[in-house]
């Protein structure tokens, strides 16, 4: 019974344009009626517990390095460097977005940032090489989407302090699928140009190569600030994402002197604003997840899910096809506030390694930023490179096609995961 009152006031508030964050509140209000509980007061300190949480302080420094990079001309010096070695192949501009993609995903962790910055500076070039566009555009969308996989990751961060999983452990166990997805892309790349008669740019002189990488050097060294001090415990995760932040401000207004006061003001209320949104989710999914324990939600689920709890890898399958047809019309974050609590008692029955499986349910939530009807992600790829959203859904399926594959392969191997973060660890 609690289970579809759950559902039913979540998805019907959901369908009638309610926010995610109302909605959540108000399931939490529901079950409170439910089981004859109902409390404002406790309602209202769920939510200000909810946000009140020390691991979620590296969000808003996260976001704020993720600004600052890409107003502060980081991202445009990652994408010189990708163009330099790889922009001389066949379909080079694409080597160069998955390339970039990679770069840009150790710094700002955001999928939406990482594929504005790369549609901004590389469909305009795409375009006037005569490369097929929605091609181009899918690609950039799925580039994009490495981002919450590479640490730093928002996402990574959310579900951490949501299922009470390490941080550090998640960024670490991204590392791999996030290369991973970069050479699934890249293979489905090289067989859409094949045979296309696409203009190649000169191959930059090692002079060349070695001036751009100068450049460059300061915005690379931040992922390597980032994961060496995470590898050698040197900082947390929340305390990286404050390095993050310093770091990308010192960089951006006295070493490449690209953002002057005003600029810094513009960015701090951007971010303000983001993380005001995320941490607003964070506060009314606390009060649903705090009702969700009370109505014994979990043990419920893994009554009904018992059948297949015998088996890690059935399971780890009917729960990725269920997040893929929920990432269709939900966005990243409220997906992990809603279903994580739920779903991660779950695994646990199932015996699956907890880290594995918050990275297969990120990495299933991160494909559902590009599947049509909502595909944020594929919203700001239109958007910026004004192009109309069909051609961008035709253009993104081999990629979607690469990543189910990916998918697939970590279900049945999940040593895949595992042994590089047994390594990194």
């Amino acid at each position: 019974m609690s289970i579809a009152i759950f559902l039913a006031v979540l998805f019907s508030s959901m369908s009638i344009g309610v926010p995610i964050a109302f909605a959540l509140m108000l399931t939490a209000l529901a079950l409170m009626i439910q089981l004859d509980f109902f409390d404002a007061q406790l309602l209202a300190q769920n939510v200000q517990a909810g946000f009140d949480n020390f691991p979620l302080l590296a969000v808003p420094f996260f976001v704020l390095a993720g600004e600052l990079m890409t107003a502060g001309g980081l991202s445009r010096r990652i994408v010189d460097l990708a163009r330099v070695y790889f922009g001389h192949v066949r379909g080079g501009l694409g080597y160069v977005a998955i390339g970039a993609s990679v770069l840009l995903a150790s710094m700002s962790g955001s999928a939406i940032a990482d594929t504005a910055a790369l549609a901004t500076l590389l469909l305009p070039m795409m375009r006037r090489q005569g490369y097929p566009l929605g091609s181009s555009g899918g690609l950039i969308a799925s580039g994009g989407i490495i981002g919450p996989i590479i640490p730093p990751s928002m996402p990574f961060i959310i579900y951490g302090v949501t299922t009470n999983t390490s941080i550090s452990q998640l960024f670490l166990a991204g590392i791999a699928p996030g290369i991973m997805m970069a050479v699934a892309i890249a293979v489905a790349w090289g067989w859409i140009v094949r045979g296309k008669e696409l203009p190649v740019e000169e191959k930059a002189s090692w002079k060349e190569r070695g001036r751009v990488m100068r450049r460059s050097i300061w915005a690379l060294l931040l992922p390597v600030i980032i994961v060496g001090g995470l590898r050698g415990g040197i900082f947390t995760p929340t305390e990286a994402a404050v390095v993050a932040a310093v770091y990308a401000l010192i960089i951006t207004t006295l070493v490449y002197r690209e953002l002057d006061l005003k600029g810094v003001y513009k960015v701090l209320i951007d971010a303000s604003k983001t993380t005001s949104v995320v941490m607003f989710l964070a506060g009314a999914a606390m009060a649903s997840s705090y009702m969700i324990t009370l109505a014994d939600l979990p043990r419920q689920l893994i009554d009904l899910f018992e059948p297949v709890l015998g088996s890690p890898m059935l399971f780890m399958a009917l729960v990725v096809l269920f997040l893929l047809v929920i990432g269709m019309v939900m966005d990243l974050t409220p997906a992990i506030l809603i279903l994580a609590p739920v779903l991660a008692p779950m695994a646990a029955a199932a015996g699956v390694h907890p880290v594995y499986f918050g990275l297969i349910f990120i990495m299933s939530g991160c494909i559902g930023l590009i599947t049509p009807p909502v595909g944020t992600v594929l919203n700001v790829v239109s958007g910026v490179g004004n192009m109309k959203m069909e051609a961008v859904v035709r253009g993104v399926m081999p990629f979607i096609v690469a990543y189910f594959t990916l998918l697939a392969l970590l279900i049945l191997f999940p040593q895949l995961v595992l042994w590089p973060l047994s390594w990194l660890s």
